[in-house]
């Protein structure tokens, strides 16, 4: 188990304080989410049928919670991984106009993941999604929609310290942006990780761009799947990508700390060039992909914000345990209680 335990950890609110702080964070910050970006909330689903192409395919090699549904011959559904292609289809059905959006609560089980601090089989998010213009689609516009979201989060952290004054704001007033190629430039040595937790260090906030394409070293920075991000349209400035991650420096794990993976998704030309540099040119004939290609979906922009994520950051907490409800191994409770980490 990959674990990191602060030294003399000891949680700012008790278990009671932290349940009520937890509501406190996601009202406050959906609520200004949705005003900042326009954005009105909808319901979303749980699961989707396999083989529509609606599912969030991640890395690629994850595998979807599946069963059969006895009312529909035992055709098999998925659990969704996340909401990234749902989102974009419904704004088509919903006919929503162009400079607003929608955003969900979006809840996934992850099998496959790698139980961690900031890791749990069990996924909570904002999934959020707007209609953008042709003109829009450039790294200018998805820097403006960044800003956006970190003037949310600075909001936020305000916010808890009204509530509790013992835990101060530290985040900076400005995110730094850095495109990938540039990390790896600055640190050719380090993996993609380390490149992450340098320059989180550094600066306390950056939005990495452009993952998911290779790297002039030959590696990627991180995995994305090649139908709803676009991370391989050249820029002005010559490098590929309209995606990133807000990353934020974690003093309680001492790490870099992801909050949030967004883009700017593909178009019909960047999904075709996708698939093609991917092999997945079979999904061309799946529901999902027939109607992108049929230009039955706007132009968007979005992504997944995560919900315990953030309670975890804001509440200064050293494992998402101590905010959500999951399942853990016998071994990873007995070395949080020793280190005084109450997983709920």
């Amino acid at each position: 188990m990959k674990l990191y335990f602060p030294e003399n950890y000891k949680s700012h609110l008790d278990l009671k304080q932290t349940e009520k702080a937890i509501k406190l964070v996601k009202d406050f910050f959906q609520q200004d989410l949705s005003s900042e970006l326009k954005l009105s909330r909808i319901t979303a689903p749980l699961f989707v049928m396999k083989g529509t192409g609606i599912n969030d395919d991640l890395n690629g090699i994850e595998r979807p919670v599946t069963f059969p549904v006895k009312e529909l011959n035992d055709q098999v559904a998925e659990v969704v991984h996340s909401l990234a292609k749902w989102k974009r289809m419904t704004l088509a059905d919903l006919d929503v106009d162009q400079g607003y959006g929608i955003y969900t609560d979006m809840n996934a089980i992850r099998p496959d993941e790698e139980l961690t601090n900031i890791h749990s089989l069990y996924v909570d998010q904002w999934d959020w999604e707007r209609v953008i213009s042709d003109e829009e689609r450039n790294l200018d516009f998805l820097k403006k929609v960044v800003r956006k979201i970190y003037t949310v989060l600075l909001r936020t952290e305000f916010f808890v310290y009204e509530h509790y004054p013992q835990i101060k704001p530290i985040l900076p007033e400005e995110i730094t942006f850095i495109h990938a190629e540039d990390l790896e430039a600055e640190y050719p040595t380090l993996t993609s990780k380390e490149r992450e937790n340098e320059i989180a260090e550094k600066y306390g906030a950056v939005f990495i761009i452009g993952i998911g394409g290779s790297l002039p070293g030959g590696e990627k920075h991180d995995g994305r799947a090649p139908d709803y991000d676009d991370w391989s349209t050249e820029t002005k400035a010559g490098y590929k990508g309209l995606n990133g991650d807000i990353v934020i420096w974690n003093p309680t794990l001492q790490s870099s700390f992801e909050i949030s993976s967004m883009g700017i998704r593909v178009d019909k030309e960047a999904l075709l060039h996708q698939l093609k540099l991917t092999g997945n040119e079979d999904r061309k004939d799946l529901l999902w992909h027939k109607r992108l290609l049929n230009n039955e979906f706007p132009l968007s922009i979005g992504g997944g914000i995560g919900q315990s994520r953030i309670c975890m950051y804001f509440l200064r907490k050293a494992h998402i345990g101590e905010i959500q409800s999951s399942i853990w191994p016998n071994e990873m409770y007995e070395q949080c209680r020793k280190h005084n980490i109450h997983l709920v």
